[in-house]
């Protein structure tokens, strides 16, 4: 079968603002056959979209080709002009990027924006690429294809949207689609969907593509083949089959060891159990109050759960469940309107500014985005000093000293003290944003979706780190996500919620055994599997598909 795709020696990099260059990629070669899938997998700055990005002969701002060839379809992409490569883009090869929602423009009609390709590039009628557009629409299982097109991007779901960008970069019958990410932010029932659509499409097209990711079992079901990066280097590359069963590299090992952590092992509290955070129907949500009292939009509806002192709780649920803002709810950020919060004994105000200084030190949250949580104009031992000052009266070289202690824990050298928070990477953020939890010596931590946005080697760190400071701290959390291996491997119970409601608390040595509501056995029997047969092999019950959706 000849090549597609012809990466030769490869190499890519930038210029800093202080004028240091940094390599990006090393001599990378890639090959990809007609109607060939290959997946580039790697954790964050391996180089993966980088390398991805090339194929079109674009490279982000500050970055050049410094060496190597990219061959698509006969072509150089790195020494074509900008109009020759323009050319190409669309036809040729096509994009789906990570976020459909940013690539939609939301003033236009999505039929208008699938079809700006053939306009562009002037390859079909206007009424023959409607016509092509509606085909691609129901081969993508999207509801409604005769009419979804007269939508605005905003009145259909992040399911529908991916599918839709996908349709977009089809629609030039390119031979060649690179997919960055495309799944990464869907919820599991919806990633089945999308995953299915994708690999259904290309199949019958026998179009060619390059799969962007860090998620193994997603790449599984997709790729023909694996390509493994890290520090902008090739480290392996192989069937998905033989990746997958037997990883010859010890970077491939430890990205196949962090994709299931190891399951929390059933803690039995010695003595009779102390409950250290009742919750009772609690109601929550946003908008203006209504004639019953209640807000317009009810985003937590009756909620009750308890977690046991040394235990953790795991939440879990589609996006817009109520989960996160359950958590706020629970910390007094959104103050609910309704139920009560219990915690060590004592009855919390609902808004946290009523709370005690010693309520507020003892709860403490962690939030999913560790960039938008640290400010950035402030020095890392400055963030860190700050509940020191509040919650501990330290002050002078004592609380320099707790500083230096708080970074110690969390495994960060001390001369981060000095840096900022844009100068770290994603992990290293969010492990301040522990050591920042750990200052005010809580006894209770909510954890919203605190490794979502890291790669799998990364957040498996920071889940080990958390395990530690539990055994050193005796500490408890609850913990927010939508992973449900990461939620097996640090709790011990496990809620399950749909559409603001509890639907569900189990044990988590036995979830399926255990599970009432047909939403939580559909959650559990969605999680991909490191198997690349398993998404073809998989049959869901429509009944449970249907009874799902409707809670």
């Amino acid at each position: 079968m000849a090549n597609l795709v012809e990466i030769h020696d490869l190499s890519i990099e930038a210029k800093t603002d202080a004028g240091r260059t940094l390599s990006i990629l090393r001599d990378v070669s890639i090959t990809i056959a007609e109607g060939e899938i290959v997946a580039l997998i790697g954790e964050s700055g391996s180089g993966k979209t980088t390398a991805a990005l090339a194929l079109m002969g674009y490279t982000r701002e500050g970055c050049r080709i410094v060496g190597g060839s990219v061959s698509v379809a006969g072509r150089d992409m790195a020494r074509l002009s900008e109009p020759e490569r323009a050319r190409l883009r669309g036809a040729t090869v096509a994009y789906v990027p990570q976020s459909a929602a940013a690539a939609f423009n939301p003033s236009s009609t999505i039929m208008d924006q699938v079809i700006e390709v053939t306009r562009i590039h002037g390859s079909m009628p206007p009424d023959a690429a409607r016509k092509k557009a509606v085909e691609l629409f129901r081969a993508l299982s999207l509801p409604q294809p005769d009419t979804i097109g007269q939508r605005y991007p905003h009145q259909v779901s992040g399911g529908q949207l991916q599918r839709l960008a996908a349709a977009m970069a089809l629609i030039g019958d390119p031979k060649l689609v690179i997919f960055d990410e495309p799944t990464t932010a869907l919820d599991v029932t919806t990633q089945i969907e999308v995953l299915r659509a994708f690999k259904r499409v290309m199949r019958q097209g026998g179009i060619a593509g390059v799969y962007v990711s860090h998620d193994l079992a997603v790449v599984a079901q997709i790729a023909d083949r694996i390509v493994v990066l890290k520090g902008g280097a090739v480290q392996e590359v192989g069937s998905t089959e033989r990746i997958l069963s037997a990883p010859a590299h010890p970077y491939t090992k430890e990205l196949l060891a962090a994709f299931e952590p190891a399951p929390r092992a059933a803690s039995s509290p010695s003595g009779k159990p102390e409950v250290l955070l009742e919750v009772a129907g609690l109601m929550a949500g946003y908008g203006p109050i209504q004639a019953d009292g209640l807000p317009f939009m009810r985003a937590v509806k009756d909620v009750s759960l308890n977690v046991v002192k040394g235990r953790n709780l795991g939440i879990i649920g589609e996006s817009g469940c109520g989960k996160s803002t359950l958590a706020r709810a629970i910390a007094g950020i959104l103050p609910p309107v309704g139920g009560h919060i219990i915690f060590n004994g004592r009855e919390l105000a609902r808004q946290a500014k009523e709370r005690t200084r010693d309520q507020l030190r003892e709860l403490q949250i962690v939030f999913q985005s560790a960039d938008a949580a640290l400010n950035p104009t402030m020095s890392i031992g400055d963030i860190l000093a700050r509940p020191l000052s509040f919650y501990h009266h330290l002050k002078g070289s004592a609380r320099q000293a707790r500083v230096d202690q708080l970074l110690d824990m969390v495994r960060l050298p001390r001369a981060v003290r000095y840096r900022r928070a844009g100068e770290l990477s994603g992990g290293q953020k969010q492990r301040v944003n522990f050591a920042r939890a750990l200052a005010a010596e809580p006894r209770l931590i909510l954890c919203d979706e605190v490794t979502s946005a890291l790669d799998t080697v990364v957040g498996a760190a920071i889940l080990d780190l958390m395990k530690e400071l539990q055994r050193e701290f005796g500490l408890s959390y609850v913990f927010i996500s939508h992973d449900l291996s990461v939620v097996e491997s640090i709790c011990d119970e496990i809620v399950v919620m749909l559409k603001g409601e509890k639907v569900d608390h189990l044990a988590t040595a036995d979830l399926m055994g255990d599970a009432r509501h047909p939403y939580s056995r559909l959650l559990f029997a969605s999680v991909p599997k490191l198997s690349p047969t398993w998404l073809d092999t998989l049959q869901i019950d429509p009944e449970l598909l249907a009874a799902g959706a409707h809670g």
